[in-house]
C-alpha cells in the first residue's frame, strides 16, 4: 500500500472515531455509558423476527454473554429495560425497553439524527475515498462481505 492509501483509510477511521466519540458524550449526558444506550437502540432496532434475547443483542453488540447480562442488570435496575420470559419454552428470556427507556432512547436517537446530519456528508465522503482508491485497479481490502451483510440489498 502507498502512503495515500493509508491517508485515505485513517481520514475514514477519523471520521468514524469523531463521530462515535459524539454519540458516547451524547450518552453521558443523558446519564447512560455508550454500551448501554446501544443496548437500548439493539434492542428496539432489532431485524423483523429476531428477539432480544441475550445471545442475539450479545451477537449484534460484539460482546460476551455475560457483559450483555451485566448490561441488562444495570439498565433494568434502572427501570430502562425488563426481563421477559416465553410463555411457551420458559428458559427463553427476552429483554424489553420500558417507557422510561423508550423516552431516554428516543431523545438520543434525535440527537444522533443531528449528529449524522453534521457528520454524515464527511463520513460518507471518507467512505467514497476508500472505495475509490479500491476502484484504481488495486486489489479490494476485502474480497467477500460481511455475513452481516451477505444478502442485503438496498432499497
Amino acid at each position: 500500500m502507498r502512503a495515500e492509501e493509508y491517508r485515505v483509510l485513517a481520514e475514514f477511521r477519523y471520521q468514524i472515531r469523531r463521530f462515535l466519540h459524539a454519540s458516547e458524550r451524547a450518552a453521558r449526558a443523558c446519564g447512560l455509558e455508550p454500551q448501554q444506550h446501544q443496548l437500548l437502540l439493539a434492542i428496539c432496532g432489532l431485524p423483523d423476527g429476531q428477539r432480544a434475547t441475550v445471545g442475539t443483542l450479545a451477537r449484534r453488540l460484539l460482546l460476551a454473554h455475560h457483559s450483555v447480562v451485566e448490561l441488562i442488570d444495570r439498565l433494568e435496575a434502572r427501570g430502562l429495560v425488563r426481563r421477559q420470559r416465553n410463555a411457551e419454552d420458559r428458559r427463553v428470556v427476552t429483554v424489553g425497553v420500558t417507557a422510561r427507556g423508550r423516552r431516554l432512547l428516543r431523545r438520543l436517537s434525535l440527537q444522533h439524527r443531528r449528529l449524522l446530519e453534521q457528520a454524515g456528508p464527511e463520513l460518507v465522503h471518507a467512505l467514497e475515498q476508500v472505495l475509490a482508491r479500491n476502484g484504481r485497479g488495486r486489489q479490494p481490502m476485502r474480497h467477500t462481505a460481511p455475513a452481516s451483510l451477505a444478502g442485503r440489498r438496498r432499497g
